[in-house]
């Protein structure tokens, strides 16, 4: 049984997930790029491939010590998946290195619930997002996240509004002064650009095609879902699902504007399978719960093959 196998959170499944992980990435860097290609970057792949191996790590990490999920592999599961059904978001290294960042930021953002620290995670939040931009500019839009953030759990400190401009100045101001070592101060003014697709494609389907818009919809309509459940059931878990859903839109915004072919997706499938495996824990009958798992498992599959066919 699929669901009960993943339905732990032991480091067997850590493995498992880990050798699909790298069969896939490696399949789809052959054919993504040729073999030729691929022998010059091998040294960028492997780092990149070694970035999502750490970047699922994290995202267990995350659902476990901020219980976003109950104690099991799903959210893995899902994200390894959403991976798989949109193989082309791989292809932009920039991201990947970005969406690392920005796990850690999130994980920083979700234990401030805690109230402890406050500070200091505000500050190492910002600071991540700011890390995060200097690979992929437009991500500093994640800075709205912070504040939200701040407004749900310790809006009357005046000094925590003050942190996530502390916490990016610290960021520039050492790349610039890194940048001055190296005589590319020129850096900020070529990166920092912030182009936006639409302004430069006729239409909406240049920049985003339809197994993206039909994702967002199916995730919409699964978040309503959940958020209807958790409503029913209580609990202090609802605070932390509107904070992934604030994520989830943040990413959906940045892949509606973003220049075709920056592939800011990725940025969204870190809450999709939050809200994936909430929507499987909810399920009771075993036999709903695999044919949907199955379903999950399927279909990205069979978009992944199709994706190497075309």
């Amino acid at each position: 049984m699929i669901s009960s196998f993943f339905g732990k959170t032991k480091p067997i499944n850590y493995i498992v997930l880990g050798i699909f992980l790298f069969l896939f990435y490696s399949i789809n860097a052959f054919l993504g790029f040729g073999t030729q290609v691929v022998t010059q970057f091998i040294a960028l792949e492997l780092l990149a491939f070694a970035v999502l191996l750490l970047a699922l790590f994290i995202i267990n990490q995350i659902v476990r010590t901020e219980k976003v999920t109950d104690f099991n592999s799903y959210a893995m599961l899902f994200f390894v998946l959403l991976l798989v059904a949109f193989s082309e978001t791989l292809f932009n290294k920039n991201v990947i290195f970005t969406n690392f960042f920005l796990l850690l930021a999130f994980w920083r953002l979700l234990s401030i619930k805690s109230i402890r620290f406050v500070k200091h995670k505000i500050f190492d939040a910002s600071f991540l997002i700011g890390a995060a931009s200097l690979f992929y500019d437009w991500s500093l839009v994640f800075l709205l996240l912070v504040f939200a953030v701040i407004n749900v759990y310790d809006r009357k400190n005046f000094k925590n509004w003050l942190v996530p401009f502390v916490g990016m100045a610290t960021v520039f101001i050492i790349t610039f002064a890194a940048l001055r070592l190296t005589g590319s101060t020129d850096f900020f003014g070529k990166h920092y650009v912030f182009s936006i697709g639409l302004l430069k494609t006729e239409t909406l389907g240049q920049v985003i095609n339809i197994k993206t818009m039909i994702y967002i919809l199916l995730m919409l309509l699964l978040m309503m879902i959940v958020f209807v459940r958790v409503r029913s059931i209580g609990g202090g878990k609802l605070v932390l699902l509107r904070i992934m859903l604030f994520i989830f839109i943040l990413g959906v915004v940045l892949a509606l504007f973003s220049p075709a072919g920056s592939s800011p997706l990725l940025f969204t499938f870190f809450p999709a399978a939050v809200f994936m495996a909430n929507y499987l824990e909810g399920i009771k009958r075993i036999k709903l719960r695999e044919l949907f798992l199955g379903l999950c498992i399927a279909v990205p599959l069979l978009l992944f093959v199709v994706q190497m066919y075309q």
